[in-house]
């Protein structure tokens, strides 16, 4: 990605939710205009990154995420499957690097990942990355010495979302805590690995819990250098399908401004439910500073837009998909 000149004073670690409040309920123009003021500073605005996200162990998770369709408590129609074999998940990156992806994110529906498997996992993220694409991978939560081992293997990116505020966390998890996920972050941190970690927003939390949630990635040191933002999918035969509530565009366009505000050099990425955002929505986000998404028509087990459709959309926009990873001029450097 073509890069502008940019410092790194604009970013902090001290926010308080008094202010990430007043931020959001900013006039929208005035909060647009400051977040993509705030975009230019870091990343060259007229170019998205795109990434895509496979399934390569799907169902019988035995975490009992209130959102998940895969984990083993819910009836949600979805299988317990098998890791998949390793060329049939690089079949699936030399696809993915065809379309214009970037960055090749691998998922696993597990708690974590068993000794046995890491061989696997770690002869795939060596394959991805010789097809000249950055690696992802989100296999639950991991040890320090299996943090390591991904390391050596060249991982680029692990993701572990810590979902949504501490307050509303309990609410849909019970197998772990929040705490569980900020010691995985910790894991992932020492092993030279960057952080790719947001939330999920629509499961019946309130806004000051997607406010909470913002915040409390703004304050790790340095900020995840990736931050996905998701719009729960209804999913039938899960705990939040009860009490899930519809964000509507608008409101997810100031999710998306103060990710921006509050992660200045943080790349935020449009991913699950995208689907359900208008093309108008979609450019809104853009402009409030969202800079990649996920492209390929699935996301694990939901929907996402057809690449042609992306395609059309950002041929609309004037935008265009980079070439390389979204990267700010300089790296937030770790204290």
């Amino acid at each position: 990605m073509t890069r502008t000149a940019a410092g790194t004073d604009d970013v902090r670690h001290d926010w308080t939710a008094e202010e990430a409040h007043v931020l959001h309920d900013l006039p929208l123009p005035e909060l647009v205009f400051r977040a993509q003021s705030v975009h230019r500073r870091h990343f060259d605005p007229g170019e998205i990154e795109a990434a895509t996200l496979l399934s390569i162990k799907t169902g019988g998770c035995p975490e009992d995420c209130g959102y998940c369709s895969q984990s083993a408590h819910h009836r949600t129609g979805v299988a317990a499957g098998k890791l998949m074999d390793t060329e049939a998940v690089l079949a699936e990156a030399r696809q993915a690097k065809a379309g214009g992806a970037t960055r090749f994110c691998m998922g696993a529906a597990w708690r974590g990942p068993k000794e046995r498997d890491l061989d696997q996992v770690c002869a795939m993220i060596e394959g991805v990355r010789a097809l000249g694409l950055e690696s992802c991978a989100t296999l639950g939560m991991l040890t320090p010495s299996q943090a390591r081992r991904l390391g050596a293997a060249g991982l680029d990116y692990y993701n572990h979302n810590i979902d949504t505020s501490p307050a509303f966390y309990p609410r849909i998890v019970t197998t772990r805590t929040l705490q569980d996920r900020l010691e995985t972050l910790d894991h992932v941190r020492a092993a030279d690995i960057k952080v790719c970690c947001g939330g999920i927003v629509g499961m019946g939390e309130t806004p000051a819990d997607r406010i909470e949630m913002l915040v409390t990635l703004a304050r790790l040191r340095p900020h995840p250098e990736s931050v996905p933002l998701n719009l729960w999918n209804p999913i039938p035969g899960t705990p939040v399908m009860e009490d899930a509530v519809p964000v509507d565009a608008i409101a997810f366009v100031r999710l998306v401004a103060l990710a921006r505000l509050l992660m200045p050099a943080s790349v935020v990425r449009l991913s699950a439910g995208r689907d359900r955002l208008s093309d108008e929505a979609q450019a809104l986000a853009f402009l409030a500073g969202a800079n990649s998404i996920f492209t390929g028509d699935r996301l694990l087990t939901t929907g996402n837009p057809a690449r042609e459709a992306d395609a059309a959309l950002l041929a609309r926009l004037g935008l265009k998909i980079a070439a390389r990873p979204a990267a700010p001029i300089r790296a937030e450097a770790a204290p």
